[in-house]
């Protein structure tokens, strides 16, 4: 069965209670179990996780590096970390970079990603929506990719 992990960054945890104005009152349990149940429908397992240290995510992000796809959320790693990015393209799985809020629209230092140029993808400023966009493109990819292995 295909895999594809959801990697949350620092203060993510909060979700539901941080800044709702910004981040919605969504928590991240809820977020997860919708991105897992969509996922899910699709016979597709979905692997969590989420950590305020760079060096927690970066293990495990190696730990998992024969996942399918990546969902991430880098958080405000999003702006500081060489290591994560350098975790991301070490492992070689593709992945689409997801923003709760619309960084573009908010402060300068949080217009600048470590990520973005070498995702497939990024969504920003879609709220949860944008977790459930970026489950469903992994779905297509994965079956696209099953697909072109399957008439090889």
């Amino acid at each position: 069965m295909p895999t594809v992990l959801l990697i949350n960054g620092p203060n993510l945890n909060l979700l539901g209670s941080r800044e709702p104005e910004i981040y919605g009152s969504t928590t991240l349990k809820e977020i997860e179990e919708q991105v897992a149940s969509t996922l899910k429908k699709h016979e597709i397992n979905c692997k969590t996780f989420q950590s305020n240290s760079e060096g927690e995510l970066i293990d495990w992000l190696h730990e998992q590096r024969e996942a399918d796809f990546l969902l991430l959320n880098p958080g405000a790693f999003t702006h500081t970390s060489v290591g994560l990015r350098d975790a991301v393209l070490g492992v070689g799985i593709p992945f689409v970079e997801i923003h709760l809020s619309n960084v573009h629209k908010r402060e300068e230092f949080r217009h600048q990603s470590y990520f973005s140029d070498i995702a497939i993808g990024a969504l920003a400023g879609l709220g949860v929506k944008g977790y459930l966009l970026a489950a469903e493109f992994a779905v297509d990819f994965i079956k696209q990719k099953e697909s072109s292995q399957s008439s090889s």
